[in-house]
């Protein structure tokens, strides 16, 4: 049998815990989609190589599913109890993927998640994905740097760094994450354009181009 005098000490302790709230609540996030323009499937001509499209390494600061902001200097936070649905690179990685789905051109189209083979890797390092407040407003910037790998051998055959700036229309979390929308259709466009260029160079035999 358990004593009295420790009973009744067992409750003390749980009554004075409760009384104080000594235990941190859990914090409850709303968690956010990249939010996606809506764009027409085309019938361009399809090419006859395939492409593996991997999520880019980052820092751990940017690896994270946290929504990143600077809010001064070199300062890096996040806003608080708002999160993304996936991490950072796996939202690059998806976003290019819907990209060249909607273009069309490249009908064996995989991902990094499948582990396929293909003719073509498209890989880099995603060195910014955040939120910059210039002037006390809000700018959504992104930069990726993209490496175009040939599988076989592993051997780079293109690169280029891709950077987009995008103003807020506003100080709240959803403007904000509406921006990193619009940003990430901009970066993923030109990632698409530059990828079928090299991708159709190399397999013609004209030589890729390395371009900053």
């Amino acid at each position: 049998m358990i004593a009295l005098p420790r009973l009744l000490g067992v409750a003390a302790l749980l009554g004075l815990l409760s009384a104080c709230s000594i235990l941190p609540e859990a914090e409850t996030p709303d968690f956010y989609l990249l939010p996606a323009a809506q764009q027409p499937q085309r019938n361009n001509a399809a090419v006859d190589w395939s492409l593996r499209v991997s999520a880019p390494s980052a820092s751990l600061a940017l690896d994270s599913n946290r929504i990143a902001v600077i809010p001064q200097g070199n300062q890096l936070s996040s806003y608080q109890g708002a999160r993304w649905s996936n991490r950072a690179p796996g939202l690059l990685r998806d976003r290019l993927l819907d990209a060249f789905t909607a273009n069309g051109s490249i009908r064996a189209l995989s991902s990094d998640e499948n582990s396929l083979q293909a003719d073509l890797d498209l890989t880099g390092e995603l060195r910014a994905f955040q939120s910059e407040y210039q002037n006390g407003e809000p700018v959504i910037h992104i930069r990726y740097d993209a490496r175009l790998v040939r599988t076989l051998g592993q051997r780079i055959v293109a690169s280029r760094s891709f950077e987009v700036r995008q103003a807020v229309d506003g100080k709240q979390v959803a403007e904000v994450v509406t921006a990193f929308g619009k940003a990430a259709d901009q970066l993923a466009a030109q990632v698409v354009e530059w990828t079928l260029q090299q991708g159709q160079a190399q397999q013609i035999g004209q030589p890729a181009q390395a371009d900053n």
